[in-house]
């Protein structure tokens, strides 16, 4: 938007304080470069634009915003005069297409000094060439080191979660291991019983007796239902009594292995029933042979399901030959993430989902997600100090669709609060965090996303809320498509 052209007055610019250490000659050339521009209520550049001007305040208000996903978020408000804004990096030497970063407006009629970028850049480079060399090293080396810690915290993120992952499939692992190894001997003492009883005095009716009631007992390990430990107690109680009854030795080493399975006394007099008092014992450890054997299987299953599921989780997390744009489901996300995340978390860690399973799925990228729930899950679990509860929720809000990450820790302190989201901000220890975690987070989902992260804190209720829009416009999803479709 073009304001009304006023004179411009070079005494009046020497009463701002960006302009009161400059001489006559200085100030003479600013109005010879700039304008002084009226503006009435209304825009004065939009974020996006490219930057053509520098403005600064002479009288009015100025409201400063930016935009995130499709509101304007305001920024500040002031009606200080000095205040700048604007092309405020014309000095660089390459600044590309230089855009305006955020969109100023004005609530009143108001009046600015106008430079263009071009002059502002000139008069720069002219009146302080060493300030202009100091402010593109600290520029463009805090973009370098930005991008160089920020693949270290993405390193950094990546071995965490590794040894998170490693930690986790070990334990199924060595449990396949072990109950193969178990299995093994099992099966060897078992083909040793079937030995005995094929030599022993059975008659042949009560061998096919027998068999069938191995097969039933199988059948019935699979169907077995956990029962509460008094209960389990009460039953092995029961049958070791019968054991000892039947004059069977080391009864109360068998009654465990037969309660695990499911059976009880009315399976003991099944088999007692189909065999001769002195080949009783015989066919009951034969027979316990075989519900070890289920029993070992079905943990050798359990255990290679366990590993399956966190590979599929990993590839999920890792988005592994997927396309980087793409409709997904949240909540697949957020289970894949914590999943991978449980290992750091520990035993001290409660975490509580509560998922709306009726949202809808959303055009994403999930690979970036997930590293937003990583830092986010990271962080929580952090403040926690590794005891407390952890909140997951989903749901819908507007067009909109909700993520809330709530810890019981101790807060973000007022103070810190409107800081969190700057580069290289940590209230970590040194060594441990680069401060690049929310500040990832906030570009992948407000600049990538165009949703928008914030938070909310006090003693006990910490939530940092995700926003995503439930739909994209034409124009950014063939924006999205073709920046997946090109080489990284």
């Amino acid at each position: 938007m073009s304001g009304r052209p006023v004179p411009c007055d070079a005494a009046e610019l020497s009463t701002l304080f960006l302009f009161e250490k400059l001489d006559g000659d200085q100030l003479e050339r600013l109005c010879r470069e700039g304008r002084t521009e009226r503006f009435d209520p209304g825009p004065v550049y939009t974020e996006g634009d490219p930057a053509t001007c520098f403005y600064v305040l002479l009288e009015g208000t100025v409201v400063m915003s930016r935009r995130v996903g499709g509101d304007d978020v305001e920024i500040s408000r002031t009606s200080q005069r000095g205040v700048y804004a604007g092309a405020m990096q014309a000095y660089l030497s390459s600044p590309g297409d230089a855009q305006y970063k955020g969109s100023m407006r004005v609530t009143e009629p108001s009046r600015f000094f106008v430079l263009p970028a071009a002059g502002f850049a000139a008069i720069l480079r002219d009146w302080f060439p060493m300030a202009v060399h100091l402010l593109e090293g600290m520029f463009f080396g805090s973009q370098n080191a930005q991008r160089t810690i920020g693949q270290r915290e993405r390193l950094l993120a990546l071995g965490s979660l590794s040894a998170g992952l490693t930690h986790e499939l070990n334990n199924p692992a060595a449990a396949a291991v072990r109950a193969t190894s178990a299995l093994r001997d099992r099966v060897a003492h078992m083909r040793q019983k079937l030995g005995m009883i094929a030599a022993g005095p059975y008659a042949r009716d009560a061998l096919e007796t027998l068999v069938e009631i191995q097969e039933r007992t199988a059948e019935q390990v699979a169907k077995a239902t956990p029962l509460s430990p008094l209960e389990a107690s009460d039953r092995e109680d029961a049958l070791a009594d019968w054991l000892d009854d039947h004059d069977i030795a080391g009864g109360w080493q068998l009654a465990p292995t037969f309660v695990q399975a499911g059976l009880d006394t009315d399976w003991l007099d099944q088999v007692a029933a189909a065999v001769d008092g002195p080949t009783l014992e015989g066919a009951v450890r034969w027979l316990n042979y075989t519900v070890e054997t289920e029993l070992l299987m079905n943990e050798i299953e359990d255990s290679t399901t366990r590993i399956s599921h966190l590979v599929d989780a990993a590839k999920q997390y890792s988005q592994m030959d997927r396309a980087p744009y793409q409709v997904s489901d949240v909540h697949e996300l957020l289970d894949s993430t914590l999943m991978m995340l449980a290992g750091k978390m520990g035993s001290g860690i409660e975490v509580v989902k509560e998922y709306d399973r009726a949202l809808p799925r959303i055009p994403a990228y999930p690979g970036e997600l997930n590293q937003v729930w990583t830092n986010l899950i990271d962080n929580a679990v952090s403040a926690m100090g590794g005891e407390g509860t952890l909140t997951v929720r989903t749901a819908p809000d507007g067009d909109h669709l909700l993520v809330e990450f709530r810890d019981s820790g101790p807060g973000v302190p007022p103070e810190i609060r409107d800081r969190i989201f700057d580069p290289f901000f940590t209230t970590k220890p040194v060594g441990e965090g680069t401060g690049l975690g929310l500040d990832i987070s906030w570009r992948i989902v407000v600049n990538k996303h165009h949703g928008s992260l914030m938070v909310q804190s006090v003693p006990g209720d910490t939530r940092f809320q995700v926003r995503l829009p439930l739909t994209v416009s034409e124009t950014a999803a063939e924006a999205a498509v073709k920046s997946s479709e090109e080489p990284s």
